[in-house]
C-alpha cells in the first residue's frame, strides 16, 4: 500500500469499523454492568455524589411538610484513565500484512465494551467505602431505630467462600454507581510526520476513556459467601426484604435479581428454576428473582 494520507485514512476507517463490529458483538451482555449500577454522565473530573440515608418514601401530609436533606456530599468517586494501544508497522502496511490487525482491533473493540463489566465487579469485590462511611458491605451500618437512636444493620451474610449476591434493582438508584465522563472511543495516529512514527516507524491505533464505577446504596444488595443453598438464599432474600430506613420505616424492598458467578450457575438454576426441590417437593423458590450469570465474579 501505497503511505498517502488517503490511504492510510482508509486503514483507519477499516480497523475502526472492525473496533465497532467487536464493540457490538457482545449484545445485552455487553450491558450487564447497567443492570445493577446507576449510569451517570460525569462533566467533571470527580463527581460529589449527595445521597438520601433512605429511599423516599410518602407520608400523610400534617402540619408542614418535612424536609428531606440530601447527605453524604463528601462522597465523591474520581474518573480514572484506561487505554488500550496497539502498534502496526510501517512495513506492515506497505507490505500489504495490514489486514492481519483486523482481529486484533475486533477484540479491542470487544474490550472496551467488556471494559465497565470488569470495573463494576472491581468495585463489589474490593468492598470500597460507601456514602455512610461503611465499607459498602458491612455489619455495622448506621440507621436510626423508631427512637431515633443509632443502631447497626448488615447487609453482609458472612461466609468464606465465593461471593454472591441477592439485589432489588428496580428503583432508579442501583446498588453501584457508573460515571462516564468519555466515552470508549477509537483513534488513531498515522500521520508520516509525527514523531512518534519518525522515531520507532509504526503507527498507533487505539481506545481510550475517563470513566470509573463505586459504591452507590448498600440497602439494595446483601452479600452472601455461604454456600449458595435453598437456606442461605432464604436467608439473604430475608435479610435485603427486611430493611428499614432511618425511624424504622420499612424500605419495602423487592427481591428482584440474584447474581452469581458462573461456577454457581447449576445451584442457582436449580433453586431458582426448577419446580422441585432435591427431595422431591414443591420449590417454594422457583422464579422468585432473575439469576444473572456474572463471569467477572471471582470463583476457585
Amino acid at each position: 500500500m501505497d503511505l498517502t494520507s488517503a490511504n492510510l485514512q482508509a486503514l483507519y476507517r477499516a480497523y475502526n469499523t472492525n473496533f465497532q463490529q467487536g464493540f457490538s458483538s457482545l449484545g445485552e451482555q455487553g450491558a450487564l454492568y447497567e443492570l445493577f449500577c446507576t449510569v451517570v454522565p460525569s462533566t467533571t473530573a470527580v463527581e460529589v455524589y449527595p445521597f438520601l440515608k433512605s429511599l423516599p418514601r410518602m407520608r400523610e401530609w400534617l402540619g408542614d411538610r418535612v424536609i428531606h436533606s440530601l447527605e453524604g456530599a463528601d462522597f465523591s468517586i474520581k474518573n480514572r484513565k484506561f487505554e488500550l494501544t496497539e502498534g502496526v508497522s510501517r512495513d506492515s502496511i506497505e507490505d500489504d500484512t495490514y489486514g492481519l490487525y483486523g482481529p486484533v482491533f475486533t477484540e479491542f473493540g470487544r474490550s472496551s465494551r467488556e471494559h465497565p463489566n470488569e470495573l463494576a465487579v472491581e468495585v463489589l469485590e474490593a468492598n470500597p467505602e460507601c456514602f455512610d462511611g461503611q465499607a459498602l458491605f458491612d455489619t455495622d451500618h448506621p440507621v436510626l431505630d423508631e427512637g431515633g437512636n443509632e443502631i447497626s444493620v448488615s447487609n453482609d451474610m458472612g461466609g468464606s467462600g465465593d461471593a454472591w449476591y441477592v439485589m432489588d434493582l428496580s428503583r432508579a438508584i442501583k446498588p453501584l454507581i457508573w460515571q462516564r465522563r468519555r466515552d470508549y472511543s477509537f483513534r488513531a495516529l498515522t500521520n508520516l510526520q509525527d514523531t512518534q512514527v519518525f522515531l520507532r516507524d509504526e503507527f498507533l491505533f487505539g481506545t481510550d476513556a475517563r470513566v470509573n464505577a463505586g459504591a452507590g446504596l448498600w440497602m439494595l444488595v446483601v452479600r452472601s459467601k455461604q454456600t449458595f443453598n435453598a437456606d442461605n438464599y432464604k436467608a439473604a432474600r430475608a435479610a435485603l426484604t427486611a430493611m428499614k430506613g432511618d425511624y424504622g420505616r420499612p424500605l419495602g424492598l423487592r427481591h428482584t435479581h440474584t447474581m452469581v458467578p458462573t461456577s454457581m450457575e447449576g445451584e442457582a438454576r436449580v433453586i431458582l428454576m426448577n419446580e422441585r426441590d432435591a427431595a422431591g417437593a414443591t420449590n417454594p423458590w422457583k422464579d422468585t428473582s432473575q439469576l444473572i450469570l456474572n463471569p467477572w465474579l471471582a470463583s476457585a
